[in-house]
């Protein structure tokens, strides 16, 4: 045990507050005494998955460039608020080969960076394929993270979903903690609100978390500056408000999600899904504002998935739609819709970032510290291209130079992850996934 946690852990015992209340309090300056006092602002790393490619036309921005100011198209009209904390990244390309086809080595090789083992999952063309042979980038930056104390959390990465099927194959896993071990992240608000927070069902049937531990907070917060007591209040409000969405969610007939037509057991039924997906946006941002973990994914469906987006009036899957030819412009028009949405999502994410301070009164808000990275694995959906995959960036987590984009024309994603691990503060880092293409460094971004 480092001296840090020993020196938390007599604070916490000195106040009288029991276990359940740690969850709150574990991030607070003040709790963390005079060995976190000249703290450094924190670095955080968000990655987000959407599938099946995107419309490049509506994607990328007419003129790449530090000349040329980053304006959005308008199937990205949610983002331009954050235009100017933006990176945005064409001509970067999944340049990974051998078995499985393009969307096994485009959802698996995509944060890993490296081959497919050899296996026996068959897709739709190609050989047959199995796992990836090495870790992800994600899970690379919170070991890294996790090796020093003064980034060590208490999860180290927290992996969400949305929509994600009960199925286990390189179609629905981006994360990997190393050769051949995927992880799985989870769907369910229920079970991601009982990882951090605990169940509160079983300790005391229906009994509020926030219940549980409001004694011991309102003690607690006598003793903490007065940055720290606003964001326990912050904290313990949308604590509520979660178990409340929680609640109701559980109480409707149907908490259904999106399903491939390959996926018989979820139901078709997806209304809810834009429910669930803000409940785990809000979870995440408060795990990370809490130092739970300073490393978060959220994946949306999988790879090949066949979402039906209701919501939008879309019925048809989302899959098929992708592989119809450009010319088919009702199909064209469902699919900004669809990546519409998604971007309305990343915003809501970036906007919950932005309206929360640092904790412990450090200055500025978690999205000047937290770099997001919005990915796909296809560049096109019927082409299966793994060239010009659409990267966009948004926050400062990385030192990035933003407001701006980027045409590499044709280099390998490895060196951007590589980039990325610098610039998170991991710069001992000289070559990810595939040595090979990593020869030339990491992509310039500063």
């Amino acid at each position: 045990m480092t001296f840090i946690a020993r020196d938390r852990r007599r604070f916490l015992r000195e106040l009288g507050v029991g276990a359940a209340a740690l969850p709150f309090l574990a991030g607070l300056r003040s709790v963390h005494g005079d060995e976190k006092t000249n703290l450094s602002l924190p670095k955080r790393l968000i990655v987000v998955f959407s599938p099946n490619g995107t419309l490049p036309s509506e994607f990328w921005p007419q003129h790449f460039g530090d000349e040329h100011q980053l304006v959005l198209g308008s199937m990205l009209e949610s983002l331009r608020p954050f235009s100017d904390q933006m990176l945005m990244l064409k001509g970067v390309n999944n340049l990974i080969r051998g078995d499985g086809d393009g969307h096994m080595r485009g959802m698996s090789c995509l944060l890993t960076a490296t081959e497919l083992n050899p296996g026996n999952i068959q897709g739709g063309s190609d050989s047959p394929a199995g796992w990836a042979s090495g870790i992800s980038i994600d899970q690379e930056i919170k070991n890294f993270f996790q090796s020093r104390d003064e980034s060590r959390t208490r999860f180290g990465s927290l992996e969400f979903g949305v929509a994600v099927p009960n199925r286990a194959d390189p179609w629905t896993r981006m994360c990997y903690a190393g050769d051949d071990q995927p992880v799985a992240p989870i769907d369910d608000p229920q079970q991601m609100f009982e990882k951090p927070y605990g169940d509160a069902k079983s300790r005391q049937q229906l009994a509020s978390v926030l219940d549980l531990v409001h004694d011991d907070l309102r003690r607690v917060s006598t003793k903490l500056s007065s940055e720290d007591r606003s964001l326990i209040e912050q904290h313990m409000q949308h604590v509520r408000q979660l178990e409340l969405d929680i609640e109701a969610a559980a109480n409707q007939e149907e908490l259904t999600h999106p399903e491939p037509e390959i996926d018989p057991h979820i139901e078709l039924v997806n209304d809810n899904t834009p429910e669930i997906s803000r409940m785990q946006i809000d979870l995440l941002v408060s795990a990370l504002a809490n130092d739970m973990a300073r490393v978060a994914s959220l994946q949306f469906m999988r790879s090949v998935g066949q979402a039906r987006m209701r919501w939008l009036e879309i019925k048809e899957g989302h899959h098929s739609l992708s592989h119809e030819p450009d010319k088919n412009a009702d199909a064209q028009a469902k699919l900004k819709r669809i990546n519409s949405w998604f971007a309305g999502e990343i915003a809501y994410l970036a906007q919950r970032l932005a309206d929360t301070p640092e904790p412990g009164g450090l200055g500025g808000n978690m999205l000047d510290n937290t770099q997001i990275v919005w990915v796909n694995e296809l560049g096109k959906g019927n082409s299966h291209t793994l060239n010009n995959i659409p990267m966009l960036l948004i926050g400062g987590g990385a030192g990035f130079k933003t407001g701006r984009a980027l045409d590499f024309d044709g280099v390998p994603h490895n060196r951007l992850w590589l980039a990325l691990a610098n610039g998170l503060g991991h710069q001992e880092l000289t070559t990810f996934g595939k040595a090979e293409h990593c020869a030339d460094g990491p992509l310039s971004l500063v």
